[in-house]
């Protein structure tokens, strides 16, 4: 049984990292977590060190403030809400409010302070048992969890004074701990210049003086033992007026008479036999982040004998392997020891390579599993296998043999593939952390990826630096070499000679770019270059898994199973070429793409997130580059991106044509997910083997669903179907006259007039004469929009149900619906109060009818407008909140952009106007974000302008001035709206 240990939780539950034995840190899903304000710093310090356990109020209190203010408990509350929101992720995060206080949730060596207390615990236990090798390993990797001194940047003068000491304390014991280990195993030269560091930052502890003075006569140094008696001992009289104590002046004595007690004691025998080095190479560059998951790594050997580090080539698992080996050795009486099989060619020959590496110095005829066999079944050794993909099943069967035979060997393997042998654990290996699109400078330089770039620029680019200047690019550049380290390296090397900017202009041609650039040939060409690693990959997999390879390469942004399957399966019948037919090219059959996917998810070509309803496949652009190439040499990108094409706008028109039910919210979040795979058909379509007017039809079908209002990209929306418009004249007349329709729509919404009327009136143009429902209905619906937003027209109510109906005859639900809305919209603002609350009703109805998500959330909204004009406004505020909440909820980033507006015209008729002056400002900033411009919508300008003049007269030019650039400043418009600071 294999058993698989990769990342398979789900999205919601995010993993964090906590570091409180130095400077405050926060890593969130291997991505630095920035805390810049000075008092939730204070409170995450004070909630992780009694992590997962309730701190009082009133005890958190105390460590935030020296002179608590009046209202701090409502304040504290206030920061918990503000460290939610800092550390992100799902429902309330791993903050838990309590009945008397708060609680932080830290998962298992998720804190570094607990992850040190489990080492010297361990180390104890160690000592214990007479390991003294075992308890100086552990120690040394405890004490190097301390950066500095902890909680150096957090102010709170109560952990300063009464968390921090006792910290400190707890690492002094462990230096004294490790020092004890180290005497037992014969290190008295090694520990001197340790115990002259501690001696001098910690001249009163007698403990240090003593373990120096011992160490100086193991050393054969007696009279600088004696020197150091008389220097502690002036320093105590003169500090606190006392002598040493008992357990110093008594070493003295013995020091003095040279007691034979003194000697240095014969180091531990071990059980096993004289200890055994092994073989593994010391490293010659640092390595760099990768904390978690040598801890994981480690933890696995523990408890497991055979575990396998997988993933693409180049993604690191070798130094990963070789530096967790190297951690682990003291654990293995016989060593650690590498056999790297990259350089066999023959799997027959493998027993013998391993026994090479072992330096097993047999002549014999014997088979070679036989001599390992004999050799490994009494020691206890580890044994990493580097390399094994090519060799995966011969690899298999030896390790099979030896595991059985040899129950002191532990196996730690890399591969590109599993090797399935029973009790394997495989362990993914994912790319380096790297910045977040948006990362700021802080968050920038503690990625991994960053850094890994910044440490190998300094060796073969001294004058490289990150600065303000070049940060975004070498951001993108982290992002796009997919955190490969590989590839990083190999961008470090160019940075010699290019900047940032000037890779990331070439980087297209990743291969030939990050080739062999003349540094140090210190691996095989498959390891040092970019492309003979992905060659490397390529050559493992057969005719099958190479052409689903480039097949699968069209996507952009990961597919799921339906989309591999009606996309890449092969051509019906043989393939032929000039030559006649091909007996070397291999189809995929549909029924068979599954598992041609899995092989190449086995093979870490792929990458496989089964934590949603459908499973999702991704592969990092480095591979999707390669496989692009091989799939132009094979002849089949065109075809391909044609049936990619194909098979997106019929997903377009799916969504289109089940707007307005109940699975409105399912289709618009699944739209979203394969929003760069819409992109690319959309730019097949519009390039010179595509087909302008199927480009048309998914660009039309994106806009009916409202895809560009809900992923606020309405000026994308209008780039796709205008360029499809201006290439595809002799699309039909009905797709076409929807397509200028949708353009005007768009236009109008974003308060371009002039664009809009040019579009409607081509639309009207060309719809002359029309009478087919959806064109008839189309230009009645733009014709009443108009009449609404442009002119604030009263004939617009009667316009927009008369297309309401053309919709609903046609069977056209989603486009009747969105006629409701601006129906019950043109009601509200030009109708009478009887029309006005009467269509709101029935447009809320309608929606919760067809138990559309998205849809009922306007309704709401549209019911609220309504209690605005015409009825009562405290009503409205429920309303439009309602309706908030859901879009929130639905990740809609069109609604809220009137949901904050409206609530601010309901603040103002309800007399709160501060609150309705931060609303504005809130408002303002989504407007800008979402490129709106009130001043073409008349009917929304007249109402905005009306109550920001209220708002003005009631406070005051500098009261609006100041609530205004409040609320414009805010970071959460919508959580400002709800209820929110």
């Amino acid at each position: 049984m294999t058993v698989g240990v990769g990342d398979t939780e789900p999205e919601k539950f995010e993993k964090f990292e906590y570091k409180i034995l130095g400077p405050l840190e926060v890593v969130r899903d291997g991505r630095p977590v920035v805390v810049r304000a000075a008092k939730q710093r204070a409170l995450l310090a004070s909630l992780l060190v009694d992590a997962n356990r309730v701190v009082p109020v009133d005890t958190l209190i105390a460590r935030l403030w020296d002179e608590p203010p009046d209202g701090a408990r409502n304040a504290l509350q206030n920061y918990v809400l503000r460290a939610r929101r800092t550390l992100g992720g799902s429902a309330q995060g791993p903050i838990r409010t309590c009945a008397q206080g708060y609680a932080i949730d830290v998962p298992e060596d998720a804190l570094d302070l607990h992850r040190f207390d489990a080492l010297v615990d361990a180390a104890r236990a160690a000592e214990t048992a007479r390991t003294a090798e075992r308890a100086s390993a552990l120690l040394g990797e405890a004490l190097a969890l301390w950066r500095g001194e902890p909680l150096s940047d957090v102010p709170s003068e109560r952990l300063r004074q009464e968390v921090v000491p006792a910290l400190n304390e707890r690492r002094l014991s462990a230096l004294e701990l490790r020092t004890d280990a180290d005497f037992r195993l014969g290190r008295h030269a090694d520990v001197l210049p340790r115990l002259r560091e501690l001696t001098a930052a910690h001249p009163l502890q007698e403990r240090f003086w003593a373990q120096r003075m011992l160490a100086l006569y193991r050393a054969g140094r007696q009279g600088e033992a004696l020197d150091c008696y008389s220097t502690v001992r002036a320093l105590l009289l003169d500090e606190l007026g006392v002598d040493p104590g008992a357990e110093l002046w008594r070493l003295h004595q013995q020091i003095l008479t040279a007691d034979p007690a003194l000697a240095a004691p014969a180091p531990p025998d071990s059980p096993h036999g004289p200890r055994t080095e092994g073989n593994l190479p010391a490293e010659t560059t640092t390595f760099v982040g990768r904390e978690a998951m040598l801890r994981k790594t480690r933890k696995l050997l523990d408890g497991a004998r055979l575990v396998t580090l997988t993933g693409p080539g180049g993604v690191g698992k070798t130094r990963l392997a070789l530096r967790t080996a190297a951690e682990a050795s003291w654990a293995y009486p016989h060593g650690a020891w590498l056999a790297d099989l990259a350089p066999l060619t023959d799997p027959g020959l493998l027993d013998r390579v391993v026994a090479d590496a072992l330096g097993i110095p047999d002549q014999s005829l014997r088979p070679g599993t036989e001599v390992l066999v004999e050799h490994l079944r009494e020691r206890q050794l580890l044994l990493v296998l580097d390399n094994c993909e090519h060799v995966a099943e011969a690899a298999a069967h030896l390790l099979g043999t030896l595991l059985c035979a040899a129950p002191g060997l532990r196996v730690l393997a890399t591969s590109r593939q599993g090797l399935r042998v029973p009790g394997e654990y495989l362990l993914p290996v994912p790319p380096l952390a790297v910045p977040t699109d948006r990362g700021e400078p802080p968050t920038l330089e503690r990625s991994e990826a960053v850094r890994l770039l910044a440490d190998r620029a300094e060796a073969c680019a001294p004058h490289f630096r990150i600065t303000a200047r070049n940060q975004e690019a070498v951001g993108r550049l982290c992002r796009r070499l997919d955190g490969i380290p590989l590839a990083i390296e190999l961008a470090a090397v160019r940075l010699g000679t290019l900047s940032a900017e000037e890779i990331l202009e070439r980087l297209d041609d990743r291969f030939r770019l990050l080739s062999d650039t003349g540094a140090a040939r210190t691996g095989r060409r498959h390891q040092r270059t970019l492309r003979g690693v992905v060659d490397w990959s390529h050559d493992l997999c057969d005719e099958r898994e190479r052409r689903l390879w480039a097949g699968v390469s069209v996507f952009s942004g990961g597919f799921d199973l339906a989309a591999a399957e009606a996309v890449c399966p092969g051509e019906d019948g043989p393939r032929e070429d000039e030559d006649g037919p091909r007996e070397d090219v291999v189809d995929v059959p549909r029924e068979d793409v599954v598992d041609v996917l899995a092989a190449l998810a086995h093979k870490s070509v792929l990458t496989v997130d089964t934590t949603g309803s459908r499973a999702r496949y991704r592969m990092l652009e480095t591979l999707r580059q390669y496989g692009q190439g091989r799939l132009g040499e094979l002849g089949r990108e065109v075809p391909l991106r044609r049936r990619h094409c194909a098979y997106y706008g019929d997903m377009a028109a799916r969504a289109a044509a089940r707007w307005c039910g109940p699975d409105e919210v399912a289709w618009l979040s699944r739209l979203r997910l394969e929003t760069p795979n819409l992109r690319a058909a959309l730019d097949f379509s519009v390039s010179g083997e595509g087909d302008a007017a199927a480009g048309l039809a998914i660009a039309a079908n994106l806009t009916r669903t409202r895809y560009w209002f809900f992923s606020s990209s309405l000026g994308e929306g209008r780039l796709w179907l205008t360029r499809a418009l201006d290439l595809a004249p002799e699309a039909p007349v009905p797709l076409r006259v929807g397509g200028l329709a949708l353009a005007a729509w768009i236009a109008l919404c974003q308060g371009d007039r002039p664009a809009a009327e040019r579009f409607l009136a081509g639309a009207v143009r060309l719809g002359e004469g029309a009478t087919d429902g959806e064109t008839l209905g189309v230009l009645a619906y733009m014709e009443g929009a108009f009449a609404f937003l442009a002119h604030g027209d009263a004939a617009a109510v009667a316009l927009l149900a008369r297309a309401r109906d053309r919709f609903r005859a046609a069977g056209l639900v989603g486009d009747a619906h969105m006629a409701s809305m601006l129906w019950a919209m043109a009601a509200a603002f030009l109708g009478e109060r009887e029309q006005a609350l009467t269509a709101g009703r029935e447009y809320v109805t309608e929606a919760a009818a067809h138990g559309a998500g998205w849809a009922h959330s306007w309704g709401l909204w549209g019911m609220g407008l309504a209690e605005l004009r015409h009825g009562d406004p405290h009503r409205a505020v429920g309303l439009f909140r309602d309706s908030l909440r859901r879009q929130r909820g639905i990740g809609d980033r069109w609604g809220p952009v009137w949901g904050v507006e409206t609530m601010a015209w309901a603040a103002t008729a309800t007399g709160d106007h501060a609150h309705a002056a931060r609303l504005f400002g809130a408002a303002a900033r989504l407007l800008r974000t979402t490129g709106v411009a009130l001043g073409g919508l008349k009917p929304l300008h007249d109402a905005h302008v009306l109550a920001e003049r209220l708002v003005r007269e009631a406070l005051g030019e500098g009261a609006y001035a100041s609530a205004f650039a409040e609320g414009a400043g805010s970071r959460e418009p919508v959580r400002l709206a709800l209820g929110g600071r």
